[in-house]
């Protein structure tokens, strides 16, 4: 356990020194805020977000965030990271939509569901598509815990 510690405590700081900014789960559980859509969307009720200065001065630029994998197809080509394994993850019922963000990986990966990994991209943050995840990871490298 220690050295994992180490290790992620390690990772990070290689990572920040290349420019990206770490994230954690927080950091987007405090970013967001919603409001009811004016607009008609295809789902009733979709919240449409609002996210903090600092998630969307970070809009379009490299981050990390650690998390859970999440493969939502047979084809294992649709992703996402969640801040909890498949079995806790909000859809079923613990969090919200805040504690996952879809994925777009450059290459085929080898992960499997619920790998805890680490994964870097460019942030994409979306307030008014009721079809996509709030936050989305595009780009996206992943390493293994």
């Amino acid at each position: 356990m220690k050295s994992t510690l180490i290790c992620l405590i390690i990772l990070f700081a290689a990572l920040s020194a290349e420019g990206q900014v770490a994230l954690d789960w927080s950091d987007l559980e405090r970013g967001i805020s919603w409001r009811k859509s004016n607009a008609h969307t295809t789902i009733p009720g979709f919240l449409e977000a609002d996210f903090s200065d600092k998630l969307t001065n970070l809009e379009g630029k490299k981050i990390s965030l650690v998390g859970y994998l999440l493969i939502l197809d047979a084809n294992q080509s649709v992703f996402m990271l969640s801040k909890n394994p498949m079995a806790s993850c909000f859809f079923c019922g613990n969090g919200g939509p805040e504690t996952v963000s879809e994925i777009s990986f450059t290459q085929k990966n080898k992960f499997v569901m619920d790998d805890l990994i680490l994964v870097t991209g460019i942030l994409r943050l979306n307030g008014k598509d009721p079809t996509r995840c709030y936050y989305h990871i595009e780009n996206a490298e992943g390493f293994g815990m």
